[in-house]
């Protein structure tokens, strides 16, 4: 590993996050960038990386376990009417090169290459920006364009017919602690009343720390939010909820999903002020 290999994300000159382009890490967790650790401005972490509980999930970064029947999630891949099953199907995105490399924030470009070659190539725009002294907001775009001469289409398991389980995109893994986290949105709490559900923005807290999630763009917000928090912490956008989604020749999907980190334990109100602060165009 070397220095550019890594990029640390600073607010207000305090680094809050540290950015891996290369990891090392077996084909079996389907390799890619990620961020990890994670912290709040106080400097409580609020990611994980390879938790015992599931060693596929890396920090904060981008996840799909079914493009075209290969998995960019890492480890197993749920097949119709036989369940998880351990397929020799991963994929890895590569990381080409950085357009823009700042202290707050940077433009990369991946490759994403399975057996038979590259099949998406994307963008990704990271930007760490100060709200208040207790928090800041990480704001990520992913543009994700077929490469191939054919259609490509981006699944999950519930496509695959795992109901509830639409997991795929953007997606958070937070810190693992001995209570799990509490989650809201504007009208709704806990797991069984978010999870599934769109909404325009939702809050993960645990002991001491908030994570409020939004969509900041109009597609993004209609993708449902899939969240846990009784086998785990983990929250993400699903890009593919009820029917695959496709990406003809040279199409490009892109979405944006803007993080509140906060200390502490904001209220509805609270919350939603963050969101309107950190959402700009």
């Amino acid at each position: 590993m070397t220095a550019d290999d890594t990029l640390v994300l600073r607010v207000a000159g305090r680094p809050v996050g540290r950015y891996l382009t290369r990891p090392e890490l077996p084909a079996r967790l389907a390799p890619r960038p990620f961020l990890h650790p994670v912290t709040t401005l106080a400097g409580t972490a609020v990611t994980e990386l390879s938790p015992a509980d599931h060693l596929h999930h890396l920090g904060v970064g981008v996840a799909v376990p079914d493009v075209e029947g290969h998995n960019f999630w890492g480890g197993r891949t749920f097949v119709r009417d036989r369940g998880p099953t351990e397929l020799d199907n991963h994929g890895t995105q590569r990381h080409l090169a950085f357009q823009l490399r700042d202290p707050d924030g940077f433009v990369e470009e991946l490759r994403w290459v399975a057996a038979g070659g590259e099949l998406l190539r994307e963008r990704r725009t990271v930007a760490a920006t100060e709200l208040t002294g207790t928090a800041w907001a990480l704001d990520f775009t992913f543009s994700l364009t077929n490469v191939t001469a054919g259609p490509l289409s981006i699944g999950s398991p519930a496509t695959n017919g795992r109901p509830g389980a639409a997991y795929g995109g953007f997606f958070w893994r937070a810190r693992k602690e001995d209570r799990a986290p509490e989650v809201f949105t504007a009208d709704r709490a806990g797991e069984p009343a978010v999870h599934g559900r769109p909404a325009d923005w939702l809050a993960l807290a645990g002991a001491g720390w908030t994570l409020v999630f939004a969509g900041a763009t109009a597609d993004t917000r209609r993708d449902p939010w899939f969240v846990r928090t009784a086998a785990y912490p983990g929250v993400g956008s699903s890009l593919a909820h009820a029917e695959r989604l496709p990406v003809p020749p040279g199409g490009t999907v892109v979405r944006r999903v803007v993080t509140v980190v906060a200390d502490g334990r904001p209220d509805r109100d609270e919350a939603a002020a963050l969101v309107r602060r950190a959402v700009r165009p």
